[in-house]
């Protein structure tokens, strides 16, 4: 639904993985308390430490019983019985969306001194602008609106993508203007009763916290060497994902042996495809 007047009533977005740089289970979730904003106050839930985990953003299906943690496209429904982390490109458009943000949110594209769009080449994906205070109000209002959308469904946290949206940007963002939107994902989260996920970009892990994240899932942290920036940080709540076109098996045997032990370690398919589908594979150590 095509919504300017509502913007937690965006357009369906089409999910992918991209590679940087409702139930709590029973005596398995930690709960915190999180100061939202001056004056109020809520709790959220933190995902099992170490439980095993399933990535399902390209489609979602009925996870294993021994998966405790799905992670799914915000207009997916949580899994039942699960701990459920609602998936949201906060930092880039969809591919599917961009004559949506052109007509009803053009001045929130990032654009180039022609006035051409800034695009993720490798996804097709517009950046966001977040060079601004007023543009970062401004892009609240709509991704906010999906963090609402998440609680509403049922999700206990949100992973927020694309927050290295800046190393792509040609120097027009800084690392600071992201930083800025994301602590303002943040306290909508903790507003809204919800965890929240820093997503890759381990330039930023040490001060992860500060910023307002509260756990963390990886790309490929094996295959580019920063898994260490991240357990140091949020310890045992670090959710890594391995794939098979960067590395094979080889890698992921690599981070199961270094960290399967401690941390939740899983090898999917690029396209994280649902299960059934041509080229699923999902491994868990």
């Amino acid at each position: 639904m095509n919504s300017a007047a509502n913007p937690s009533m965006e357009v369906p977005m089409i999910t992918h993985v991209r590679r940087l740089t409702v139930a709590a289970l029973s005596g398995a979730v930690l709960l915190v308390g999180a100061f939202a904003s001056a004056g109020s106050a809520a709790s959220f839930a933190l995902p099992p430490a170490n439980g095993q985990f399933d990535y399902q953003i390209g489609g979602a299906y009925t996870p294993s019983s021994s998966v405790q943690i799905v992670d799914r496209d915000r207009l997916e429904a949580p899994a039942a019985g699960k701990y459920n982390i609602c998936y949201v490109n906060a930092f880039q458009t969809q591919p599917g969306d961009a004559d949506w943000w052109k007509t009803n949110h053009n001045d929130l594209l990032l654009k180039k001194a022609n006035g051409s769009y800034v695009v993720d080449s490798a996804w097709n994906e517009m950046l966001l602008d977040t060079s601004t205070a007023a543009k970062r109000t401004a892009l609240l209002a709509i991704v906010g609106g999906w963090i609402d959308g998440c609680k509403a469904s049922g999700y206990s946290a949100i992973e927020p993508d694309n927050l290295d949206s800046y190393d792509r940007s040609g120097k027009r963002l800084t690392k600071q203007n992201n930083i800025d939107f994301a602590k303002l994902l943040a306290t909508r989260a903790h507003a809204d009763g919800l965890a929240i996920a820093q997503k890759n970009d381990s330039s930023m892990a040490a001060n992860g916290k500060a910023i307002g994240f509260d756990f963390a899932v990886v790309e490929e942290c094996q295959v580019y060497g920063e898994c260490g920036e991240f357990t140091d940080v949020y310890g045992a709540q670090v959710y890594e994902i391995e794939y098979t076109d960067n590395g094979g098996t080889s890698n992921f045997n690599k981070a199961c042996t270094a960290r399967g032990a401690t941390t939740s370690v899983i090898y999917r398919d690029r396209d994280v495809v649902a299960k059934g589908a041509s080229g699923y594979v999902y491994k868990f150590c």
